[in-house]
C-alpha cells in the first residue's frame, strides 16, 4: 500500500473490532427475554460494563496494559458518543461519562473480587443482584452469572491479539 493510500483510507480507531464484540455481546437477545435484564439504558449501560469489565480482567491477568487502556478509552469515546445521543448537553456531558467511569470502576472491582472468590457464580449473582438489577429481586441473576463465567472462561484461553481483533469471545 502506498504512502499516500495509507494517508487516504481511513482507520478503524483501536479497539473498534472488540468493541463491537462487546456491545454485540451485551445486546445477547436472551440476556433480556429469558433472564429478564432491564431492557433499559441502565440495564444496557450495565450489561456492556460487566462484558467490558470481564475483558478487561483478561488483560490484567495477561499483564496486557496497553490494550487495558486503549479499552478504557474506547468506553469513554462511546459513551461520550452515547449520552450526546440522548440529548445531554455539552455542559453537562464530562460530568455524566465521569460517572459512568466511576460505574465501569465500581463494577470491575465487584466482578473482579467475585471472580477470584472460593464460590464464584454465587458471588457475581450477589455483585450483579446489586448491580445490573439494582436489588430489584427481578430478574435472575443466577443465570446471568452462569453466563458472564461463561463468556470469561473462553476469554482467559483467547489469546490478546485475537481478543483486539474481535474474536474468541
Amino acid at each position: 500500500m502506498s504512502l499516500l493510500s495509507r494517508l487516504l483510507t481511513p482507520r478503524e480507531p483501536p479497539m473498534a473490532a472488540l468493541w463491537r464484540r462487546i456491545t454485540a455481546l451485551a445486546r445477547t437477545p436472551e440476556l433480556y427475554a429469558r433472564h429478564g435484564v432491564p431492557d433499559t439504558v441502565d440495564g444496557r449501560f450495565d450489561m456492556v460494563a460487566l462484558v467490558a469489565s470481564l475483558v478487561m480482567l483478561k488483560f490484567e491477568a495477561a499483564g496486557a496494559k496497553r490494550e487495558g487502556v486503549l479499552l478504557t478509552e474506547r468506553f469513554v469515546d462511546d459513551m461520550d458518543a452515547s449520552v450526546r445521543e440522548l440529548g445531554i448537553g455539552d455542559l453537562v456531558v464530562g460530568k455524566h461519562v465521569g460517572n459512568m467511569i466511576g460505574a465501569l470502576g465500581g463494577r470491575l472491582g465487584a466482578y473482579r473480587a467475585a471472580l477470584a472468590s472460593p464460590q464464584p457464580r454465587q458471588a457475581l449473582a450477589q455483585a450483579l443482584a446489586r448491580n445490573l438489577f439494582r436489588g430489584s429481586g427481578a430478574g435472575d441473576p443466577d443465570a446471568v452469572a452462569c453466563w458472564a463465567i461463561d463468556l470469561y472462561e473462553r476469554l482467559k484461553s483467547a489469546p490478546v491479539a485475537e481478543l483486539v481483533e474481535g474474536r474468541g469471545l
